[in-house]
């Protein structure tokens, strides 16, 4: 990505937040009379640009409507903004300027990996080069590895490309990488994970993916990351429909979301041991593919009754889940694309997350609020625990009808295998933007990532 976010420069052009309030009080006749002409009032999403005796651009202002303290104005800027380098002129009483910076990282990205675009010159916004813009540089690359994953076709982002990039991480931060794959997997009990992904072709094998950080320095609490890496979900013998198979390579968001809040942690070097768990399957179709009416064993010793091969995000995740136990961590934090009724309760933009513990519950609220980087809390409604009940397993990966709430049912399935030790926190992204504007373009999307670095570095301090 280019870098967007610069120290210092040479000559930059001042750039003014204006709100409509702020426009009302402004007592500069020539900027009022050529704002007159162009009908601006401080309008939320409108330029304004001010050119001095040569013709050049002297000044910017841009309208913020009614809220001239979101950061995330910095978003549409970016994005609309002709080439070269601003500098905030006043900064408005409230804005946060690292979140800013961040907003302005992400606006800029271009996804550009597979079409040839004209050149065009970036906007860039200086910065300096303190601590925080430091740390917001990192925060906002995390979210654009996010969605630069997310936004990668299946077919050069399979399992063996998630792993390549966990392997990059853990090298970097000198971490210990160890994976598990195809037939091995059986060798050494994950035998969900491998009836997921065996119907895939054997360059795409499943694997389970582990990097461990930190993990000598016994006194530190240990987190524990978990991640849905489904690189397309096909439905398996329950096929989807072609529109409900259109953007499924997305289905590896929760993969995505924690090896990018793993390297932050990392190059934070918060006081944690980690160890990070990704699931890396296709759900493919092929004379061996997992079946509806199929019980299957797990990590845990539960047994689950496939009633629908489209449920997969959870099979894979009971046993990724049963390894995080196995570490007894203090905090699990597990992100998958895992159910459309997420979508029919809350949208595209608004995840829910799952948790009993409310001490993290009201943390991640808070945290959520100051990183404008929003989620829901959702209940763990123990009167549908026996929706995920089975007859003839433990458990079923398709709720009972009568239940309803699938995104509901689904974390409270997952509850089933989380460790029983420390807090743990179910997130269920969309990972995706479906409603293209100005410094949002349609395409991966990182949700709940700022959140929970903040409530991890709060939490353990750094």
């Amino acid at each position: 990505m280019p870098d967007v976010l610069i120290a210092r420069a040479e000559t930059s052009t001042p750039l003014i937040l204006m709100s409509e309030a702020g426009f009302g009080d402004l007592s500069d006749e020539a900027l009022k009379g050529l704002a007159k002409g162009q009908d601006f009032k401080g309008q939320n999403g409108r330029i304004l640009f001010e050119t001095g005796p040569t013709g050049q651009v002297s000044r910017v202002i841009a309208g913020v409507g009614k809220t001239p303290t979101d950061p995330m104005h910095a978003r549409w800027l970016a994005s609309r903004l002709p080439g070269g380098d601003y500098e905030l002129a006043d900064v408005p009483d409230g804005l946060d300027t690292d979140l800013f910076a961040h907003g302005w990282a992400e606006g800029a990205y271009l996804f550009d990996r597979y079409k040839a675009r004209p050149e065009r010159g970036r906007a860039r916004l200086v910065v300096g080069d303190g601590p925080g813009i430091q740390a917001a540089r990192a925060v906002a690359a995390a979210s654009l590895l996010v969605r630069e994953m997310v936004d990668t076709p299946a077919q050069d982002m399979g399992p063996l490309q998630i792993e390549t990039i966990a392997h990059e991480i853990a090298q970097a931060h000198g971490a210990r990488l160890t994976v598990t794959t195809g037939e091995a997997l059986l060798e050494e009990n994950y035998p969900a994970i491998h009836a997921v992904g065996r119907a895939a072709s054997p360059e795409r094998a499943p694997r389970l993916i582990e990097i461990g950080w930190n993990l000598d320095q016994d006194a530190l609490p240990l987190v524990a990351l978990v991640g849905k890496g489904v690189v397309f979900d096909s439905g398996g013998l329950d096929i989807k429909g072609a529109a409900g198979m259109r953007h499924m390579k997305k289905d590896m968001g929760g993969a995505a979301h924690v090896l990018a809040l793993a390297r932050l942690i990392m190059q934070a070097e918060l006081k944690v041991r980690l160890v990070v768990l990704v699931a890396a399957v296709e759900n493919a179709i092929s004379g061996n593919a997992f079946r509806p009416g199929d019980i299957l064993r797990t990590r845990k010793g539960l047994t689950i009754e496939v009633g629908n091969t489209d449920a997969e995000g959870r099979v894979v995740l009971s046993d990724a889940l049963a390894r995080a136990s196995e570490y007894s961590p203090d905090l699990t934090v597990d992100f998958a694309t895992l159910t459309g009724a997420a979508r029919i309760a809350l949208g595209p933009d608004l995840p829910p997350y799952y948790t009993d513990d409310e001490d993290l519950a009201d943390a991640i609220r808070v945290a959520a609020t100051a990183c404008h980087d929003p989620v829901w809390r959702m209940p763990l409604w123990a009167g549908y625990r026996e929706a995920v009940s089975a007859d003839i397993a433990d458990v079923r990966n398709d709720a009972a009808e009568w239940s309803l709430a699938g995104s509901v049912t689904a974390a409270l399935f997952l509850q089933r295998f989380a460790p029983d030790t420390g807090a743990w926190v179910h997130l269920d992204v969309f990972a995706w933007n479906n409603r293209a504007r100005p410094g949002w373009p349609m395409g991966g999307a990182a949700q709940g990532l700022r959140t929970m670095f903040r409530v991890v570095a709060d939490r353990f301090g750094r």
